[in-house]
């Protein structure tokens, strides 16, 4: 979807190269500063550690501050700094690829004598999503769809049989699946996905649980896609009532693929879905490829499992000399090129992708620094915001998504951050990226019956005591500002802190002018 309303014709009006333009009204700014400050004042606001900035673009000059220089957590404002280091780094072009391969060779008959191994790229859209983005609908229906893809082109090449495993490689990345200060209860969900350079369906596997037909019964339990990875022990009952005594749940079970389904269901419930992660996505990518091969009738006679890169058996975890050497294969069955990065960011920064915003961090720091893991990640990130204005004391980022509670990030770094993609030739890929207030992305439903509605675009960020709104804003006089709003340790519903970060950035919008150019529009 493209950017529609007057942001759009901001974005293209104002030229990149720099800040410096016509000074900013004082009185707009006082208009401004007047409104929030009355915001902030409220007794229910004051139960918030409130941190504001406000920037005029054309004229490089802060409209309105409010512990500027502290540090917030910033939940998945975070994946403003991730989209924008890839996009920088790996262009809006960049693309990805799957690829399957083999060391041996079939014979005549197609029998290879070996491994069958399924390489991951990096590609964050290894699945049925609709791209480009679609805010009406997220995936496609058969979610099988890009391995059915893959078989084809193998079965086409004329393999029949496997005497060998099935090998999801994600050694691409190096393995360290979750980046510190990740809470352990995330990691079974889909949104606390392990990170892997092999990612099908997003990681993400679904439990639907559904009455059992009759009291007494157990309840119904099947998966979406159907891919043999989680073994599941079913300890639920059917109730005839409309309450249950124990509520419906899922925990992890005694083995790292088994899951405990436990609690009642009311005869009466439509049911419940759960949305979980596989903790090892290259060998749920492996499964989801075998299942499709047998589809297609090619035979398999090893087994399904995974090949990491551990870090104890990569050379230096924050920078090679060289490219990683990759292995020399014979045959190359399959190939599956990926959406451009431009498409990728637009997915991440309006749906607030977590496992994606973690993948292109990865991927570039692979591109820059031949190895990706934590540490070079951490050490890429630190090499980019200083390139982009920031000082080493506004930051402290652990991860690309914002799930680590180790990250901090003041409202004038997110600013200046801001400020350099709005100056950068990425800057039009960059907003298009960004949920528009009213319209679509984590923000559909935020601002749509004011007149904010189509004049903000900015990313959302939402934890346990924590909520943040950063991006950019267009005034009616079509000045366009850049803010970050951040809310941390309030005991307040997070809805209503929400509703006073929204009332902040409408001020932006819906300030009056100064009362000289009111007159001489009169």
């Amino acid at each position: 979807m493209r950017i529609v309303g007057t942001i759009a014709l901001i974005a293209a009006a104002i030229p990149a190269p720099t800040l410096v333009g016509a000074q900013a009204s004082a009185s707009r700014q006082a208009a401004i500063a007047d409104q929030i400050e009355a915001i902030l004042e409220r007794p229910s606001a004051r139960r918030a550690f409130w941190g504001i900035e406000v920037v005029d673009l054309r004229a490089g000059e802060t409209v309105f501050e409010h512990n500027a220089d502290k540090l917030f957590l910033p939940a998945s404002n975070a994946k403003l700094f991730s989209t924008a280091l890839a996009l920088r780094r790996l262009g809006a072009d960049y693309r990805f690829t799957t690829t399957v391969v083999s060391a041996a060779q079939p014979d005549e008959n197609g029998v290879l004598d070996g491994d069958l191994r399924l390489v991951g790229g990096g590609d964050p859209n290894l699945s049925a999503r609709i791209v480009p983005y679609d805010r009406r609908r997220e995936y496609g229906a058969d979610r099988m769809a890009p391995m059915k893809n893959l078989a084809r082109q193998i079965y086409e090449a004329g393999l029949r049989k496997v005497r060998g495993d099935i090998v999801g490689d994600d050694s691409r990345y190096v393995w360290e699946p979750y980046p510190p200060g990740w809470s352990y209860a995330d990691t079974l969900l889909n949104y606390g996905s392990p990170v892997s350079a092999l990612a099908f369906n997003d990681n993400l596997i679904a439990v639907h649980v559904t009455p059992g037909g009759a009291a007494g019964r157990a309840a119904r339990v099947r998966s979406t896609p159907p891919v043999a990875y989680f073994s599941i022990a079913n300890r639920t009952a059917t109730a005839a009532a409309r309450t249950v005594a124990a509520g419906l749940d899922i925990r992890r079970g005694s083995a790292p693929s088994e899951l405990v389904v436990f609690g009642g269901i009311s005869l009466r419930s439509r049911g419940r879905s759960f949305k979980l992660a596989a903790g090892d996505p290259a060998r749920y990518a492996a499964a989801a490829l075998r299942k499709e091969l047998e589809a297609f009738g090619i035979e398999i006679s090893g087994t399904t499992r995974s090949e990491h890169l551990f870090p104890d058996r990569a050379h230096n975890l924050i920078s090679r000399a060289s490219p990683r050497k990759t292995k020399p294969y014979k045959s190359v069955f399959a190939a599956r090129a990926s959406p451009p990065l431009k498409e990728a960011i637009r997915i991440v920064n309006k749906e607030s992708q977590n496992l994606h915003a973690e993948m292109l961090l990865r991927e570039a720091a692979l591109h820059e620094r031949n190895i990706a893991g934590i540490r070079s990640t951490v050490e890429e990130l630190r090499d980019f915001l200083k390139e982009a204005g920031l000082a080493p004391g506004e930051y402290y980022l652990r991860d690309g998504s914002g799930l680590s509670r180790h990250n901090l990030v003041t409202p004038s770094g997110t600013v200046k951050l801001l400020a350099y993609m709005w100056n950068s030739p990425d800057r039009k890929t960059y907003l298009d990226s960004l949920p528009v207030a009213g319209r679509d992305g984590t923000l559909d439903w935020r601002f749509s019956r004011t007149p904010a509605r189509g004049r903000i675009l900015a990313k959302t960020g939402t934890m346990s005591h924590v909520t943040a709104l950063s991006g950019y804003a267009a005034a009616a006089d079509e000045r366009a500002f850049a803010f970050s709003i951040y809310a941390n340790n309030f005991g307040i519903s997070t809805s209503y802190v929400r509703s006073l970060i929204d009332r902040i950035a409408a001020t932006i919008v819906t300030a009056p002018p100064p009362r000289e150019e009111r007159t001489a529009a009169e």
